[in-house]
């Protein structure tokens, strides 16, 4: 398969991801929200794909599951959304491709720099909006949405992303 198939039909696939994980964990809508389900899929995206396909995931992933399921809500949650989970698709994308070697101190180091990313691109867009909007958008409301909240789904993503990674590249499917 061509390599921009093989990368549409997994970003076709990541993105299905994306809009199927919410539903096993957002029936308890506080612990959902505290796993950030779909938050994996762009992670994911971004080891598999190339940076454009997985930063396109990233994007579109918030925006269409808020289009077509009402959840997250649009503005402005879905909307910073897009921007926090393309920049987690595309550093992961960016970081771990550039790589020669993808041991498991890679795995950590690109999924660390971009959950960093990801996270300042959140605050930095949630503070723009709620300025558009009236509202301020402090830096403890930043603290807690981008760490304290997410703290639960943060620990689980730096141990089950860097394990399916490794799944992946033990039955070859990733390079």
């Amino acid at each position: 398969m061509k390599s921009s198939a093989k990368n549409l039909v997994l970003a076709a696939m990541f993105l299905a991801l994306a809009m199927v994980l919410p539903f096993l964990v957002m029936q308890l809508p506080t612990l959902g929200q505290m796993l950030l389900p779909m938050h994996y899929a762009a992670f994911l995206a971004g080891f598999v794909c190339s940076p454009g396909y997985a930063a396109a995931v990233g994007f579109i992933a918030p925006l269409l599951r808020s289009a077509l399921f009402g959840m997250p809500p649009m503005f402005p949650t879905a909307l910073a959304m897009a921007f926090e989970l393309c920049t987690y698709a595309l550093v992961t994308s960016l970081v771990f491709h550039r790589k020669k070697t993808h041991s498991m101190g890679t795995i950590y180091v690109t999924l660390l720099s971009a959950m960093l990313a990801g996270r300042l691109v959140w605050g930095i867009v949630m503070a723009a909006l709620m300025g558009l909007s009236g509202n301020a958008f402090t830096f403890q409301a930043f603290l807690a949405g981008a760490f304290t909240s997410a703290l639960p789904g943060i620990i689980i993503q730096l141990i089950l992303i860097p394990l399916i990674v490794r799944a992946l590249q033990a039955g070859h499917l990733l390079h």
